[in-house]
C-alpha cells in the first residue's frame, strides 16, 4: 500500500456519467427509484423471514442473507453515484476508495459463494425431499452461510492487497465508483503479472461456483422429469426458475465485466453494465422470489392485516 503514487494523497476524480450531462438528470432519478424500491423490497422480505414462522426454512434463511447483501452491496455504491449524478462532489479520498474496493468485492465475493449454497439447497429440496430436513440442519445452514461470508470477504482481501500494491498515476477514475478494473488502468507501470494473478482469483470466485450451479440445477431438471404431476413440475421449476434467473442475472454481468482481457475492455461500457449489477439486480432480486410466492404473499397479508387490526 505504500507504494501509492504520493501525489494520490488528495484522492481521486470519479467521472462517473459526465460525458454524458444529458442523461444525469434521468439516471439520477431512476436510480434514486430503484434504489428506494431495493431498500423497501430487501427489509420487507428481511422482516417476514424474521416474524412469520412459516418462512423459517433454510431457502428463507439464505434468501435474508441475500437480501441483506444486496442492501449493503448497493448503499456501497448507490449514495456515492447519486451525489456524483448531482453534480455535488465527484471527489473521493484515497482511503475512502479502498474500502469502497475492499466492501464491493467482499460482498460480490460473498454473493458469489451465497449463490452456489442456495443452489445446494434447492438440489436437496427437490432431488432428496425425505432426507431434506435432515441434510439441511440448521447448524449447517448457519455453517454455509458463515462460509460464505468468509470466502468473500478471502478473496476480497486477497484481490485488494494486489492492486494497492501496485503505483497508482493520475486522479481521474472514469467509473462511478472505485472498481478493481479501473484502478488497474492508473497503474504506472506494466500491470501484467497482477492483471494475471486478479484474473485466476476472479476466475475462483466466479466460474468454480458458476459451474457448481450449473450442475446442482442439471441434476434438479432431470429429477423434476422424472416427477409425473404437472403440478409437481410446474411448482418445482417455478421455485428453481426464480433462483435460475437471479444467478444469471448476476454471473452473465460479473463474468462478462471481470473475466475479459483488459485490452478489451470498454470503461464506457464498462459503467453501463456496472449499473446493471450494481442498482438494477439488487431491485430485482425481491420480485424475483416473491413475485409469485404464495408463502411471502401470505405472510406479508398476514402482518398487514394484523396491524390494521391493531389499528
Amino acid at each position: 500500500m505504500g507504494r501509492f503514487n504520493s501525489s494520490l494523497d488528495g484522492g481521486f476524480i470519479l467521472v462517473g456519467f459526465s460525458d454524458w450531462p444529458q442523461l444525469e438528470l434521468l439516471f439520477f432519478v431512476l436510480i434514486s427509484v430503484f434504489y428506494s424500491l431495493t431498500l423497501f423490497g430487501n427489509t420487507t422480505i428481511i422482516t417476514l423471514s424474521r416474524l412469520d414462522l412459516r418462512l423459517h426454512t433454510p431457502m428463507y434463511f439464505f434468501l435474508c442473507h441475500l437480501s441483506f447483501l444486496d442492501l449493503c452491496y448497493t448503499t456501497s455504491t448507490v449514495p456515492q453515484l447519486l451525489i456524483n449524478l448531482s453534480g455535488r462532489d465527484r471527489t473521493i479520498s484515497y482511503g475512502g476508495c479502498v474500502a469502497q474496493l475492499f466492501i464491493t468485492l467482499s460482498l460480490g465475493g460473498t454473493e458469489c459463494v451465497l449463490l452456489v449454497m442456495m443452489a445446494f439447497d434447492r438440489y436437496a429440496a427437490v432431488c432428496r425431499p425425505l432426507q431434506y430436513t435432515i441434510i439441511m440442519h440448521p447448524l449447517l445452514c448457519q455453517a454455509l452461510a458463515i462460509a460464505s461470508w468468509l470466502g468473500g470477504f478471502t478473496n476480497s482481501l486477497i484481490q485488494t492487497g494486489l492492486v494497492t500494491a501496485m503505483p497508482l498515476c493520475g486522479h481521474d477514475l472514469n467509473h462511478f465508483f472505485c472498481d478493481m478494473l479501473i484502478l488497474l488502468n492508473l497503474a504506472c507501470e506494466d500491470p501484467g503479472g497482477a492483471e494475471a494473478n486478479l484474473f485466476v482469483a476472479g476466475a475462483i470466485i466466479l466460474v468454480f461456483p458458476a459451474a457448481l450451479i450449473l450442475g446442482s440445477y442439471a441434476r434438479i431438471a432431470r429429477a423434476v422429469l422424472k416427477i409425473k404431476s404437472m403440478a409437481g413440475r410446474r411448482k418445482a421449476f417455478g421455485t428453481c426458475g426464480s433462483h435460475l434467473l437471479v444467478v444469471s442475472l448476476f454471473y452473465g454481468s460479473a463474468m462478462y465485466t471481470y473475466l475479459q482481457p483488459m485490452g478489451s475492455y470498454s470503461e464506457s461500457e464498462g459503467k453501463f453494465v456496472a449499473l446493471f449489477y450494481t442498482v438494477l439486480t439488487p431491485m430485482l432480486n425481491p420480485l424475483v422470489y416473491t413475485l409469485r410466492n404464495r408463502d411471502v404473499k401470505g405472510a406479508l397479508w398476514k402482518i398487514l392485516g394484523r396491524n390494521r387490526n391493531l389499528g
